[in-house]
């Protein structure tokens, strides 16, 4: 799970794609600045695609002052700010097949940089009554393919230019939409959500009783990597009782801490192998001894 930052939404898992209905710069600003904050802090590579009534200019600003070293973060590559005719309108024309590659390639990127995903937005003021159609298509693609990726991707659309129709469009190619009613935000679930969200609840269910019956040791490690890409720790994010009984480690003594912390003279072998799947997502399969656990494995 992925904190979106954004208090209304709390977190949500990858492939999350949500829009936000608005009126001004402010509005934007309020939900996006710490959805941005969310993420740098989180090692996500960050993209900001702006339109009117908000710039690069003043969205940079606005996150400098929620992100005191975001200009160190904007030089090592975790983050760009771009105008819509740098990414939507390349050219002077939308072409939503490249629009959609590039996402895809500017995670890759991320990916091999160390950065566990994509964290974006993108504001639709510039769409013209034109490019409606083609840019609905855009989206219904990027709706159905975003689950497959570890991408988060709210979408931003002006109250004022959208009719009933287009606010129907909207809607129906998002999870939920964020509008604001009498000064307060409000989430508008979709069908699908909630349809999603049972067999979320259901398949996770499932998925815990496998977890603590099975008779094979699993944990579930977050990898950490220097500013180079290269892992150099990883933290425990759950572990099962098989992985306690063939261990010898407690979960509650091990969960949220990083293994440097709970064995700090392990080999480099785990670190390394375990970055290794991580980053590329190849699988792995390897004996090695822990010295400090006196076993085999």
């Amino acid at each position: 799970m992925r904190d979106s930052g954004i208090e209304l939404v709390g977190s949500v898992p990858w492939g999350t794609h949500f829009c936000q209905f608005y009126r001004t710069g402010r509005d934007l600003l309020e939900l996006l600045v710490p959805y941005f904050k969310a993420g740098l802090e989180a090692n996500e590579f960050c993209m900001w695609v702006t339109s009117e009534p908000l710039g690069v200019a003043e969205a940079t600003a606005a996150l400098r002052k929620a992100v005191g070293d975001l200009d160190r973060r904007i030089a090592r590559g975790q983050i760009e700010l771009l105008d819509y005719s740098q990414w939507y309108t390349l050219g002077g024309v939308f072409d939503a097949d490249r629009v959609l590659g590039g996402w895809v390639a500017k995670l890759a990127d991320a990916r091999r940089k160390g950065f566990k995903g994509l964290r974006l937005t993108g504001n639709t003021f510039w769409l013209e009554k034109r490019d409606w159609a083609s840019f609905r298509d855009y989206e219904a693609k990027v709706d159905s393919i975003i689950g497959s990726y570890p991408m988060l991707a709210v979408c931003t659309y002006c109250l004022d230019k959208c009719g009933a129709s287009e606010i129907a469009d909207v809607v129906s190619n998002h999870e939920f939409a964020l509008i604001q009613r009498e000064g307060r935000w409000e989430m508008i679930e979709t069908a699908r959500r909630q349809t999603i969200e049972a067999a979320l609840r259901q398949s996770l269910g499932n998925y815990r009783q496998l977890f603590e019956a099975m008779s094979e040791g699993f944990a579930l490690h977050e990898i950490i990597c220097d500013e180079r890409g290269k892992p150099r720790d990883y933290r425990f994010l759950e572990v099962n009782p098989a992985f306690e009984r063939l261990t010898g480690l407690r979960r509650e003594a091990v969960v949220g801490k990083t293994i440097r912390q709970v064995l700090p003279s392990t080999e480099p072998l785990w670190v390394e192998r375990y970055g290794q799947v991580a980053l590329t997502g190849q699988p792995d399969h390897f004996e090695g001894f822990s010295a400090e656990l006196g076993r085999h494995y």
